[in-house]
């Protein structure tokens, strides 16, 4: 409970005084008697009409007090927020080309790049979400959902060699431009994680970044990779896997194109860690708007009180006027 104006509860501090002065005024009321023994007087009982007029200044006393609690104004309020979330559409288009399984990344760049993505998409409650695979050709791994669980389950279950070899980077962002152009959201984005060159496909790099300015879709893309020299899988004359250090290759000013032309960021991403921190900021830059309104309400309820304090001193009146009234 709460008070409209708490000071007026300074008021019952008057009740004090108030009773001071009842005790002084009944003790001038009494004559003094000068007696030899009180014996007489020992088995002598207060009478009931006393223990009334004593009762009636209570009374009095707990009617002025429910006043002063009226003119304060007791209140009660309540608060409550209604919050609604206006998510973001998300695809991440996913390089399958057989050197993502160069082991320069641990355990290599694909798996890196999986767990990654899975921790990102894990953290993106309210977004609709959506993952495209990409190597020789381009395919929908899944559709836009805001479901977080199906989304880490199908990346994990991406597999090496589900699609034919090479890297066509201009398919993969427009496989992914088609997911998203669709959505309702305000903040549209793809994340296009290769690690190579664009060397298939039917669609050019450079015109899948213009349709995706067109549609306002914004591409961060990542090169996967550290500098120099990586272990590639090749396979050798026995038809067995060998890792072999070969220059890492890619193609970073068509990534930068891409990024400068649909309004997003190139990133390049040299291992594991540096791969994670690169996700923590196209997080960070691509913030669900949250919108949080508070209400308050706000209840007077002196009546209560008002209602006490009438009852008692309608009571008193009517003992006064009964019980303990006083013979003219």
């Amino acid at each position: 409970m709460t008070f409209a104006n708490p000071d007026i509860l300074w008021g019952l501090l008057i009740l004090v005084p108030y009773v001071a002065w009842y005790i002084w005024k009944r003790g001038r009321l009494h004559a003094s008697v000068a007696v030899s023994s009180l014996v007489p007087f020992a088995k002598a009982r207060t009478s009931f009409r006393a223990l009334l007029l004593h009762a009636m200044f209570f009374v009095r006393l707990a009617a002025i007090a429910a006043l002063i609690v009226v003119l304060a104004r007791p209140q009660t309020r309540d608060r409550w927020s209604s919050t609604s979330t206006e998510g973001t559409d998300i695809v991440i288009a996913l390089d399958l080309s057989t050197s993502m399984l160069a082991r320069d990344f641990k355990p290599d760049r694909f798996e890196a790049a999986k767990q990654v993505a899975a921790q990102f998409v894990a953290g993106r409650e309210s977004d609709n979400i959506g993952v495209v695979i990409f190597a020789g050709e381009a395919f929908t791994a899944v559709p836009m959902t805001t479901d977080r669980a199906l989304l880490v389950n199908y990346i994990n279950d991406i597999r090496m060699g589900m699609l034919e070899d090479n890297t066509a980077i201009g398919d993969g962002l427009a496989t992914a431009i088609n997911r998203i152009k669709e959505g309702k959201a305000k903040s549209k984005s793809i994340i296009l994680l290769t690690d190579g060159s664009n060397n298939t496909g039917i669609v050019a790099p450079a015109t899948a970044a213009e349709i995706a300015r067109k549609y306002g879709i914004k591409v961060y893309t990542i090169g996967i990779g550290r500098n120099g020299m990586a272990p590639y899988p090749t396979e050798n004359e026995f038809g067995r896997i060998e890792y072999v250090n070969m220059p890492v290759v890619i193609d970073e000013a068509t990534l930068q194109s891409i990024a400068s032309t649909t309004g997003g960021r190139y990133f390049r991403a040299t291992d594991n860690n540096v791969l994670s921190d690169i996700f923590q900021e196209i997080d960070a830059l691509e913030k669900t708007a949250i919108d949080v309104r508070n209400f308050t309400h706000t209840e007077d309820n002196f009546l209560p009180w008002a209602l006490l304090a009438f009852a008692l001193l309608a009571f008193e009146l009517l003992m006064r006027t009964t019980i303990l009234r006083s013979l003219p």
